[in-house]
């Protein structure tokens, strides 16, 4: 896998909950079919090849941000890459763990 599955990441339930009682917004990264076949309530479907040019419009929701997919690889490559870009955002994993404290 990847050198941050070596360590289980430290995602726990506790910070997604954490997160969410702080407003955090949940980008999930899956496809837009994937989205519309089931999604977390009042998340925003950002496909992950596309989360570098929105970056700008990431950082002006000035929230904390949990990214999820379907698995939790996908949603782990965009946490990697928003944290190197200075944002304050969790690896939800798949959508149906963040799902489950929202919908």
């Amino acid at each position: 896998m990847s050198f941050f599955g070596l360590f289980g990441g430290g995602n726990s339930e506790v910070p997604i909950e954490e997160y969410l009682k702080e407003g955090a917004i949940v980008i999930d990264v899956r496809t837009v079919e994937e989205f519309q076949s089931g999604h977390v309530n009042g998340s925003k479907n950002i496909v992950l090849n596309t989360i570098p040019g929105n970056v700008a419009k990431i950082k002006a929701m000035n929230k904390k941000i949990i990214a999820v997919c379907r698995s939790g690889a996908r949603s782990g490559q965009a946490t990697s890459f928003l944290q190197q870009q200075g944002i304050d955002v969790i690896n939800g994993g798949p959508w149906q763990n963040v799902a489950k404290f929202v919908n």
